[in-house]
């Protein structure tokens, strides 16, 4: 019986397997995401190309299709436009038909149209990448069983798999449901570590989407973006160009008043701002809630550990029952009423598009008087360290 060109042993199949689907998972990610939908790095065409031909292989994903469906997963992320948004289409569908969501939206040809552009467009793409997607997954098939033989069509299925699974399931679905979060941004994103290695630095979901652009998604200094190493390297070859990362905060704490230079920090770094707001708040809203089972007994308790969301969240996302019951717990709890208030008027500083700098700047320092003689500790020190910001 025919055996395959190449004879190893069993875990030797199990190795090589993972090592095919990591070249995917790092196409993806490096190719597909980060230069191709966002434009962070700019990749030398032997690299561009090698990735578009392995994808061909391995996925059979038409290029322009995967960016205009991500790019529009940012437009309109969390609502019904949203092509995969486990918030509205519920996290069991995201995870379990995140592949038919992505085709079904990749048939939209408005999406296409308005998202789709800068991707290739070269005779390769028109003629065989797009054109006829599924030989490549095939070639892959017969290629897995002359090296591997009949053990090669297993190996084949899980590299048909992979992506289905780790992108269209659990980043799409896991990635914006369970998980920490570095960033207050307006969506549900959420980073879900230890899953670097197989997801290739993409479970950092919450980093990618406070600052999209950034071609590294690494925040903290345990976070591995295993994505951002190969990059690197890439760069020291001269196979890629990075253009853009996520900005470090810088703070200058001789400064007392805000300025203009405060307020550009304060709003480069706005979903960063809000995730500190929110941390240091923890304490007070844990104590104040805690009251709230004395002063309001008929309060279910389902509702009492929805409070501190509701407290994080944008108006706008709260449903009329949920502000009804949080604007029944404000009037109960004078610092969580402060608090809350304090939260949207700090957002709405960076959400007026018509009011000048100087208008701006003079509504941040108003707003840190504000917090300063609140009379919650917690703010005060919050503010102080908000001036800080250079």
């Amino acid at each position: 019986m025919f055996s395959g060109l190449l004879d190893l042993p069993w875990w030797g199949y199990v190795l090589t397997t993972l090592a095919l689907t990591h070249i995917t998972i790092a196409s993806v990610t490096i190719f597909l995401h980060r230069h191709q939908a966002h434009r962070a790095l700019e990749l030398h065409p032997i690299a561009s190309h090698f990735f578009r031909f392995w994808l061909w292989l391995t996925t059979g994903t038409i290029t322009k299709e995967w960016a205009s469906i991500h790019r529009k997963h940012h437009a309109k992320c969390e609502t019904t436009d949203d092509p995969h948004s486990p918030q509205i289409l519920g996290i069991r569908k995201v995870l379990l038909e995140g592949a038919e969501l992505y085709r079904q939206e990749a048939r939209n040809h408005e999406t296409l149209e308005k998202y789709g552009r800068g991707t290739p467009d070269d005779w390769l793409e028109h003629n065989l990448y797009s054109r006829r997607s599924m030989w490549g997954i095939m070639l892959m098939l017969v290629i897995d069983v002359l090296l591997f033989g009949p053990i090669g069509i297993t190996m084949w299925a899980v590299q048909m798999i992979w992506i289905p699974v780790t992108a269209a399931g659990i980043i799409n679905g896991a990635g914006h449901y369970w998980g920490y979060r570095n960033f207050q941004s307006a969506d549900a994103s959420t980073n879900i570590v230890p899953w670097g290695i197989l997801i290739g630095g993409e479970e950092l979901h919450n980093n990618h989407h406070a600052h999209i652009g950034s071609a590294k998604l690494s925040s903290k200094w345990y976070e591995l973006d295993i994505g951002w190493v190969y990059i690197r390297s890439l760069a020291v070859l001269g196979l890629a160009k990075i253009r853009r990362v996520a900005p470090k905060v810088r703070l200058n704490t001789a400064k007392t008043v805000c300025d203009i230079e405060t307020l550009h920090a304060v709003m480069a770094h706005r979903y960063e701002v809000m995730a500190k707001y929110a941390q240091s708040l923890q304490k007070t809203y844990r104590e104040e809630i805690a009251q709230l089972k004395l002063r309001m007994p008929g309060l279910r308790k389902v509702d009492l550990k929805r409070v501190k969301h509701w407290l994080h969240a944008d108006a706008t996302v709260l449903s009329e029952q949920e502000k009804l019951k949080l604007g029944f717990v404000m009037q109960t709890s004078h610092k969580l009423n402060i608090a809350y208030t304090l939260r949207q008027d700090l957002i709405a500083i960076w959400q007026r598009s018509t009011a000048t700098k100087e208008q701006m700047v003079k509504d941040l320092e108003d707003w840190c008087r504000r917090a300063e003689t609140c009379g919650i500790e917690a703010l005060q020190q919050f503010s102080r360290s908000l001036r800080y910001y250079a």
